[in-house]
């Protein structure tokens, strides 16, 4: 045996492996802190630079109001309550509406989505009426329903459903329409009945395109809850909107708004963990 071959290195996979492992890790954690650093950074720059421009009366504070402002409405709400009651309730009255909808919208646009997916002669039939419907601008349905349902939640609601059924029941569609042919074509050789290949090959294959549309739609139920109570309420966000409106209270409207991004800012975050929890079989992308 030559020398060259005696002295050749001999490199220990069980140690090179695990140190890549950990040094992209590192690098994945300095990347989320830098972007988390950029982020706030971001934030208080566009935050500082309102507050100024608006003391300055560079832009009307009385229109734009200012970050301070803002901030006192949403202390004074916490701590004194509003005009319609206090704060907690107000969040939970539109919280309750919009998950409501979006529940109902959701079950019924994946439930629609499937069956129309499979069902080729189902979705010749019905297929024309869902995309007339799809095509009305469904924020003016919402004076319709509170004519139908009053000002109570039920109209809030029908809103939030409208909006949220059709995201879900085109991904749903789609996802049963992709799902692989072979592997249905082997269930069926393995004699699994339509129903089995539905709820064991189509459903869990559309998974991924129905909590895609889930992310989108929960911001759709928030909006169709406070067009709603924009509308006409007793209680809620949206009546906040528009009782600040009223008044002509800017940092009203603005703190209502910075509520509402907080509540749907939350709410994906569940999904988002939800989403990991349920998929942790996929691969994730590596950090470029």
């Amino acid at each position: 045996m030559s020398p060259e071959v005696l002295s050749t290195p001999v490199v220990d996979t069980a140690k090179t492996v695990p140190g890549r492992a950990q040094s992209r890790a590192r690098a994945a954690r300095r990347r989320r802190i830098l972007v988390s650093i950029a982020r706030l950074v971001l934030l208080v720059a566009v935050l500082g630079l309102w507050e100024m421009l608006s003391r300055a009366e560079v832009i009307d504070p009385f229109n734009f109001s200012m970050p301070s402002k803002i901030w006192d409405q949403i202390y004074t709400w916490v701590t004194h309550g509003t005009a319609l009651g206090s704060l907690g309730e107000q969040i939970w009255y539109t919280l309750y509406e919009a998950l409501l909808g979006w529940v109902i919208g959701v079950v019924a646009g994946i439930l629609l989505g499937i069956a129309l997916g499979r069902i080729r002669l189902l979705a010749e039939v019905l297929g024309p009426y869902i995309k007339v419907l799809n095509s009305i601008p469904r924020i003016v349905l919402a004076p319709i329903f509170l004519i139908w349902f009053g000002l109570g939640p039920s109209s809030k609601v029908a809103s939030a459903v409208v909006l949220v059924f059709f995201p879900v029941f085109f991904n749903a569609f789609q996802g049963a329409r992709e799902v692989d042919r072979n592997l249905v074509a082997n269930a069926r050789i393995l004699g699994a009945s339509d129903r089995r290949v539905t709820l064991q090959v189509v459903i869990p294959s559309a998974t991924s395109w129905i909590f895609t549309s889930l992310h989108v739609s929960f911001g759709f139920a928030l909006i169709g809850a406070i067009v709603g109570e924009y509308i006409g309420a007793t209680k809620g966000i949206g009546l906040l909107v528009a009782q600040s409106q009223n008044t002509f209270n800017a940092a009203g409207v603005y703190a209502a708004m910075v509520i509402l991004a907080v509540v749907a800012l939350v709410a994906e975050g569940l999904l988002t963990f939800a989403e990991r929890r349920i998929f942790r079989w996929k691969p994730t992308g590596s950090d470029s």
